[in-house]
């Protein structure tokens, strides 16, 4: 079988090197000469919106997924005509769109922060009159990372984006004060099967994810299964098939949905050595129409983001149980370049493990304080 992906990052890298051993074959499609897939796979160098390139591309394919949540709709819905794309159109047109995946939260009855429409300084102010401050404005569209947010916590800080008000739809958010930072990946068959890892507990800097620990540190089965909850009624709404990511606050011993990623995610990482199935075997298992793999862990696990710049591979390597994975990127700032998974048989000894690392890992961006590593008592 030949699987189609549609972008050619990291994440596409690690399917397929998920997919060999399962004998599978992949084509890739992506926009740049340099997508790291070109080392591994063959790879189709056009643009998403390229109809004759899509066609070339999904010839002799068995089906097609995707590895990044901005792939254009239309480019997805023309491949469906011709053969089965998963997930399915319609969970990344939701996922696109901010506005449509907290409407579909609230039709869920799934908890999600207060928010609103918001398209001019006008509509700024009295969205800000309802919600109040502090309040995060975002971009409906295509932020990640950090990008097309804009925190709002004073009068001041609305008056000077209102001088550079941003030319796109916008949502506004109420600010949500939350104990921590978790997600969920969930994954539906074709047959509508399902499977549940469990909560991570994830610290961001800047904007972009540094450090998930797996399980979440005080994990709670009530919370689990809050979670599973969320995320089922999310999967069946959405005639899902793949793994999806829920990113979620914990506030007060309950869960707000923050945003939905239609993919395999950098929070689930850990799971190619911390669990029985990796995300990206059960993501290909899914979308194959396979049975889908126990997502058990093997102990505790912590994924910590190289951003820009990678250790020294012998000094991380005599850490027990570090892994690394470079993805083969050109080194710049402000970019994810791999990532290092350590694993333990108990959070106590991940902890340990994880103040052996190397002065490189031991920079504040790493978050690795007591509190976030769950040392602390």
């Amino acid at each position: 079988m030949t699987i189609g992906i549609l972008g050619g990052g990291q994440l596409g890298y690690m399917l397929a090197l998920a997919g060999y051993p399962l004998d599978f074959h992949f084509r890739f499609l992506d926009p740049s000469p340099q997508a790291p897939v070109g080392r591994i796979a063959p790879r189709v160098t056009a643009e998403y919106t390229d109809l004759e390139a899509l066609d070339k591309f999904a010839h002799g394919l068995a089906l097609v997924t995707y590895e990044f949540e901005n792939v254009p709709v239309e480019a997805a819905l023309h491949l469906a005509k011709r053969l089965p794309v998963y997930p399915p159109p319609q969970a990344l047109a939701t996922a696109q769109d901010r506005l449509s995946e907290k409407t579909l939260f609230q039709k869920l009855g799934i908890a999600t922060t207060e928010f609103a429409v918001v398209n001019s300084v006008a509509e700024l102010q009295e969205a800000i009159r309802k919600l109040g401050l502090p309040a995060v404005l975002k971009t409906r569209r295509l932020g990640y990372d950090g990008k097309g947010q804009w925190m709002l916590r004073t009068r001041e800080d609305v008056e000077r984006l209102e001088q550079e008000f941003p030319a796109a739809p916008l949502i506004l958010e109420k600010f949500v004060r939350f104990t921590r930072e978790l997600s969920i990946l969930a994954v539906r068959g074709r047959a509508g099967e399902t499977a549940f890892y469990p909560l991570v507990e994830n610290h961001h800097r800047g904007g972009i994810l540094r450090l998930s620990l797996a399980p979440a540190p005080r994990l709670t089965p009530s919370l689990q299964q809050e979670a599973e909850d969320a995320a089922r009624r999310l999967l069946q709404a959405l005639e899902y098939v793949g793994v999806l990511a829920v990113e979620l606050f914990e506030c007060d011993g309950h869960l707000l949905a923050n945003e939905i990623a239609p993919r395999v995610h950098n929070s689930g990482h850990w799971s190619i050595e911390g669990a029985v199935t990796s995300q990206f075997e059960n993501h290909l298992r899914a979308v194959a129409g396979l049975p889908l793999g126990e997502t058990r862990t093997l102990g505790n696990s912590a994924m910590l983001n190289l951003i820009g710049e990678l250790p020294e591979t012998g000094e991380l390597l005599t850490v027990p149980d570090a892994h690394l994975h470079a993805y083969g990127k050109a080194l710049r700032p402000g970019r994810k370049v791999g990532h290092v998974t350590l694993r333990a048989d108990s959070a106590e000894q991940l902890a340990e493990r994880l103040r052996r690392l190397p002065k490189f890992f031991q920079r504040e961006e790493f978050c690795l304080s007591p509190h976030a590593t769950g040392a602390a008592k």
